[in-house]
């Protein structure tokens, strides 16, 4: 009776065991991990254990290179990746944490695993829930041209964020393609303005976040399977969704306030370095380049302020040169010209609608020689001509006068005497 009891716990235990036996596969996987190696792959029917070993020092021919595993299967299983072979030994202890993990990781026929290329050694493990699967696992390495359109894309928005903020074009493309990537989370932002203050629904919406934000990345995973079984209702979605983003943003208009236009440009430049940095796998070399973008936007502003502080100081260091003064024949010249001009100013001035003609005609004497003079005659008479000729001209007062004092200057003059002079005073 005695030995019935004390036998009863050992077949619940036994039983207990055989339940979890296929959720803890890796329990009957071999301990040994397998190392792989680039471009080889390697078949198994039974759950494992992997690890590779990054020994090549990254160049800069990987800038845009991407590493990864790829596990394919016949059938589905689990992959657990973990970041060294200690990390590895740790998951094959038995704990609550690791059980809930292996319960409600996803189960999956074929995954990649991306690879860092300064990380030394990456693992995984791979289980195995139904019997008679049969997978390969090979390390790969390629150029991604999806890491070169991220870094051109980040370079284009920094670049022309200034001419992006404030396109019309852009704003509407903007505003759609965030309304069809976050219509849900719009939808629960909505949903949270329109419920009371104080609530217990705000529990619900925290946890709605997050299970949005988990069916976008689903989605964004099965995008091919989707597209191809249910692209009627994608297409659906997108024309809904689409036109009412767009239905909002042309109910708001673009942006039109100064300071929220430069903000926006900020924000888009804020990306578009960000892009860059993530688009290179190299970080020295993504480094460079963010450094090198910054420096060729901007400046143009620190060679403004240096070619200006370097004018200052040349001409604080530099005595200024007396400036040259003019012939009389360039004073002449240029006083008939200037008084030419000045003249066909003052006379397009009075055709102007602009022009008081009738007072200025009260106030001058002589009404009938302005209105000449309006209509294109001589501001002088023949008399002041002569006059000024007389005066000014050669043979003039002025001139006779002008020789006369410097002729008086020469004599008043002492002119020192000569060395003979000095020889025969002596």
């Amino acid at each position: 009776m005695a030995g019935g009891t004390n036998a009863a716990p050992a077949r619940r235990l036994l039983v207990a065991m055989l339940l979890l036996s296929p959720l803890l596969g890796h329990a009957a996987a071999p301990g040994a991990v397998i190392p792989l190696q680039e471009g080889r792959p390697h078949h198994n029917n039974v759950s494992r254990q992997f690890c590779f070993n990054n020994v090549l020092p990254p160049t800069w021919r990987d800038i845009w290179t991407r590493m990864q595993i790829r596990v394919n299967s016949t059938r589905t299983l689990r992959v657990t990746q973990a970041d060294s072979e200690a990390d590895l030994q740790e998951l094959e202890q038995f704990s609550i944490w690791n059980l809930l993990s292996s319960l409600f990781k996803e189960k999956i026929n074929d995954t990649y695993i991306g690879l860092d290329l300064y990380s030394p050694q990456t693992c995984l493990r791979v289980e195995l829930p139904e019997p008679d699967t049969t997978y390969s696992v090979i390390v790969l390495r390629w150029f991604d041209p999806k890491l070169f359109l991220v870094f051109f894309l980040g370079l284009l928005l920094f670049f022309c964020g200034d001419v992006l903020s404030r396109s019309q074009l852009f704003y509407y493309s903007a505003g759609i393609s965030v309304g069809l990537l976050a219509s849900l989370l719009i939808l629960i932002y909505v949903v949270s303005r329109v419920m009371p203050k104080k609530s217990p629904i705000y529990l619900l919406l925290v946890g709605g976040w997050s299970f949005s934000l988990y069916l976008i990345q689903l989605v964004f995973k099965n995008l091919r399977e989707i597209g191809r079984g249910y692209w009627q209702y994608g297409l659906g979605y997108l024309l809904l969704v689409g036109l009412g983003s767009f239905a909002v943003c042309y109910r708001y208009g673009p942006l039109e306030d100064e300071r929220s236009i430069r903000l926006l440009a900020w924000a888009l430049q804020l990306l578009g370095l960000l892009l860059m940095y993530a688009g290179i796998q190299i970080r020295p070399m993504a480094l460079a380049f963010v450094a090198t973008a910054v420096g060729t936007k901007y400046l143009e502003y620190p060679l403004q302020w240096g070619y200006a502080a370097y004018r200052m100081a040349r001409r604080a260091a530099t005595k200024p040169s007396p400036p040259r003064l003019l012939t009389e024949e360039e004073y002449r010249a240029q006083g008939e010209a200037e008084t030419r001009r000045a003249l066909e100013e003052l006379r397009s001035y009075c055709n102007s609608p602009d022009f008081s003609a009738w007072t200025v005609v009260s106030r001058i004497q002589s009404p009938k020689r302005f209105a000449d003079f309006v209509g294109g005659a001589s501001h002088l008479t023949p008399n002041e001509v002569s006059v000024h000729e007389q005066e000014y001209g050669l043979g003039g007062s002025y001139l006779e006068g002008q020789l006369f004092e410097e002729e008086e200057e020469a004599e008043d003059t002492p002119v020192p005497p000569s060395p003979r002079a000095y020889l025969f005073l002596s």
